[in-house]
């Protein structure tokens, strides 16, 4: 089963390697890994994808919330959300085809970013089928050059999300007028 892993963890050299750590250590493979700094410039958010079984996955994201540095872990996969990665495709068409790349640019809701000696860099963001689907498209009416995906990013819908805990002296400023 494909899991979605997202977790705070404090921005601190070697955080990373600890976290992906556990899953090598236990022989899964992370498809994908997004990590940027979050509203608090002391903590990250990473958000990886791994393919197993719930049980050892579960017992990976157990065991990675011990890692000190993890503030908070979920799996997204659980979990109502919604998800996003972005793809860089360049691609060269076939002869008389330029106009139907950004036709199947404009269809998939892709933009067309350069276009410079039948060569074509497009620019889209959506689920990995909805760039799937635009990739195999493309390929049907060029030749693929190069391909470039950020990494899934994903949230959960409504009011759960994962959050840094607030200390009893942070709780207590924000409640006062």
């Amino acid at each position: 089963m494909r899991h979605i892993i997202t977790l705070l963890l404090q921005n601190e050299a070697g955080a990373l390697a600890r976290v992906a750590g556990m899953f090598s250590s236990r022989g899964y493979n992370i498809d994908s890994l997004s990590v940027a700094p979050t509203e608090d410039p002391h903590v990250s958010r990473l958000t990886l994808v791994t393919f197993g079984s719930d049980a050892v996955v579960h017992q990976i994201v157990q065991q990675t919330r011990k890692v000190v540095d993890v503030v908070d872990i979920r799996d997204l996969s659980l979990t109502d959300h919604l998800e996003s990665e972005l793809v860089l495709v360049k691609v060269r068409a076939a002869a008389g085809q330029a106009d139907a790349i950004v036709e199947c640019a404009h269809r998939h809701g892709a933009v067309v970013l350069d276009d410079q000696d039948g060569i074509q860099v497009l620019k889209h963001s959506g689920t990995v089928l909805e760039n799937d689907l635009l990739i195999s498209d493309l390929t049907e009416r060029a030749s693929l050059i190069e391909l470039v995906r950020s990494g899934l990013a994903a949230i959960e819908r409504g009011g759960a999300c994962l959050a840094v805990p607030q200390t009893a002296d942070a709780a207590d400023q924000s409640s006062q007028p």
